[in-house]
């Protein structure tokens, strides 16, 4: 746990760090008197609609473990695994969601081969569900048709690559003819090409898309229900649509949870466009990240705590766990 612990206090650093600068730049006065206005039940609505999130995309690892055949984890083990991937969210490179992957071929001897692509196909519903909200909330506003197209290409470029598989077979068969140290890697990847059109192709999209916009949508209403704790005034679909473009900006940059990007256009955004005062807007995004970001993390040490001592023989040493990096996307 060390090498996770050690990544975790890097990113929590980063992340004082911005908090604070934005908490200078506002002005901390200003932020003190906005807490002490807030009514906190509020922060206890948006940790449970944020829990919310991860129950729903929950029900979409499910559905694609079926679909891959994988029908022998039992649902806590599954959750505990799912949840896992939380742990190294807010770590360089974002594994984690490949990091629930490798845990479960540890504990349940899956081949990471064969569910990774599930990592692939989370990310994709995901940005779709998030432009969905975008497209929602964003009619409105001058810069939401952009952000609009700019994704919807990003998204249709991903689909078209897993829909038409030659490229990957193409490398596959390199690899294959290729340096030595490589070829062992072909047989795996033609694994994850198959695994990928499995979960990946556009009849499976349809279902875990419409939980993606349902799980997104309950953290972009946390943010609603923040503001509201704070007696700010600004409807439900522009407190989702806010939190729906930071969450996507911030799944482009490669910082890990989007640190300082996601702050900065939420922040930006509810005094620039929503007409928040600095004091709330700033306390609002710091609160609805611990809700969102922080919490996940909390979860997914608690979740990989329990892993290891329903697997004590399988992971003792989670730092063996090798996982490759994740591709970007929206996540949390």
């Amino acid at each position: 746990m060390n090498r996770f612990i050690r990544r975790l206090a890097t990113a929590m650093l980063f992340g004082v760090a911005v908090y604070l600068f934005f908490a200078l730049y506002t002005g901390i006065r200003k932020i003190e008197a906005s807490l002490s206005l807030f009514h906190w039940s509020a922060f206890a609505i948006a940790l449970a609609l944020a829990t919310a999130n991860y129950a729903i995309r929950f029900l979409k690892w499910q559905y694609y473990l079926k679909r891959l055949g994988v029908r022998s984890v039992p649902v806590l083990d599954s959750l505990l695994v799912f949840l896992s991937g939380f742990v190294l969210t807010v770590t360089p490179g974002k594994v984690g969601e490949i990091f629930k992957s490798a845990v479960l071929a540890k504990t349940h001897d899956v081949p990471l081969a064969r569910t990774a692509p599930i990592v692939v196909a989370e990310r994709l519903t995901d940005a779709i569900g998030v432009i969905v909200l975008i497209v929602l909330g964003g009619a409105a506003f001058a810069n939401g048709l952009k952000l609009v197209l700019a994704g919807s290409f990003a998204v249709g470029s991903g689909i078209v690559l897993i829909i038409w598989p030659k490229p990957g077979l193409v490398f596959a068969n390199y690899l294959e003819t290729g340096p030595l140290k490589l070829r062992p890697l072909a047989p795996k990847l033609r694994e994850a090409l198959v695994s990928l059109r499995v979960v990946a192709s556009p009849g499976a999209l349809l279902w875990p898309t419409f939980l993606s916009v349902i799980a997104w949508a309950s953290e972009g209403f946390a943010l609603y229900v923040i503001l509201r704790g704070f007696e700010a005034t600004i409807q439900p679909a522009v407190a989702v649509f806010f939190y729906a473009t930071a969450t996507l900006a911030g799944a482009l940059v490669p910082l890990p949870g989007g640190l300082g990007i996601v702050e900065g256009m939420i922040k930006g955004q509810l005094t620039q466009v929503g007409g928040v005062a600095a004091g709330p807007a700033t306390a609002a995004m710091m609160l609805i990240r611990f809700a969102t970001l922080w919490w996940a993390v909390i979860v997914g040490f608690l979740a990989l705590l329990v892993l290891r001592l329903r697997f004590p023989d399988k992971l003792r040493d989670t730092e063996s766990i090798a996982v490759p990096p994740a591709p970007a996307g929206a996540s949390e």
